[in-house]
């Protein structure tokens, strides 16, 4: 009877420090929503006072300029496949620069990501030194590195990629070393006993474990790029970004041509997101064939 009782007690002292906690986390939770309300309110209003115009006041415009150039793309409907051959170099250059970034970006960040994975990393004590070159790499945005490069170099697509595959290295730097956590380090023991270097035991007892999930990861990265690329074309790094601020820098006269820039991108962005999507999804799930076997 006295075991029953202080059991009964237990699970009522239980359930107590339980709705205790639950309303803890509520009301912890009610004060951080006051103040993420009250954060957003104060710097919206913070950026319409120092904004040129007023939201308020300009809101209702806020169609009228892609209405002027979709209007003055479909009187010239007839120049758009012009406009569209015209412009698919630029297209070619914008996808290179990704393609080039992304790849000198994955190498570097699979580096950076095995230095600083502890039972992977050939110099342990280093690993704090590649952590913070990582999250240096991915702190600074592309567009202030192609800036900085650009003013060194000159106008093109080199600073573009070199700034792309910078901020590529500490982004996928950062993603692989989380993959690398949940990787298994028995194989690496295994081959460390039999007598194989730092890079053989990489290649053979990392690299099959999360080859998968870097090249996912790489191909979701290269969607991005490109729309980076595209934006540093703005500051004067070449591709598709820089004929598109031409043509709307321009004015009317010349917004078909920027109505013609606008599709390439976005056919291409929306082709190589459903591609990269599929093979990302055959990455890490398989074929179906393989699934149903």
């Amino acid at each position: 009877m006295t075991d029953l009782t202080a059991g009964s007690h237990s699970v009522d002292q239980i359930r107590d420090e339980y709705s205790a906690m639950t309303r803890r986390k509520r009301a912890y939770g009610g004060i951080l929503l006051i103040l993420f309300v009250a954060l957003m309110a104060a710097g919206f209003r913070t950026a319409d006072d120092r904004n040129a115009g007023s939201f308020v006041d300009g809101w209702h415009r806020i169609f009228d300029y892609p209405a002027e150039v979709l209007s003055e793309a479909w009187e010239k409907i007839g120049a758009m496949p012009e406009n569209l051959v015209r412009f698919f170099p630029a297209l070619i250059e914008t996808i290179n620069i990704a393609a080039a970034s992304t790849l000198i970006g994955t190498i570097a960040g699979t580096f950076l990501a095995l230095m600083s994975t502890r039972g992977m990393a050939q110099w342990p004590s280093l690993i704090p030194l590649f952590r913070r070159i990582s999250d240096i790499c991915r702190a600074i945005p592309e567009i202030v590195i192609a800036l900085v490069l650009i003013f060194i170099l000159g106008g093109g697509p080199v600073p573009a990629m070199i700034a792309i595959a910078i901020h590529t290295a500490g982004a996928l730097g950062k993603l692989f070393s989380e993959v690398n956590e949940n990787a298994s380090l028995k194989p690496i023991e295994g081959l460390h006993s039999v007598g194989a270097n730092w890079s053989q035991r990489m290649y053979l007892g990392v690299i099959p474990q999360v080859g998968p999930n870097y090249v996912s990861y790489a191909l979701l990265r290269f969607e991005i790029n490109i729309r980076a690329s595209a934006i540093l074309g703005f500051v004067g790094a070449g591709g598709l970004g820089y004929e598109l601020r031409n043509a709307m820098s321009w004015g009317q006269g010349r917004y078909d041509e920027a109505a013609a820039i606008f599709l390439l991108l976005f056919v291409t962005i929306m082709v190589v997101d459903q591609l990269s999507g599929y093979l990302r999804d055959r990455l890490t799930h398989g074929s179906e064939k393989g699934a149903s076997a």
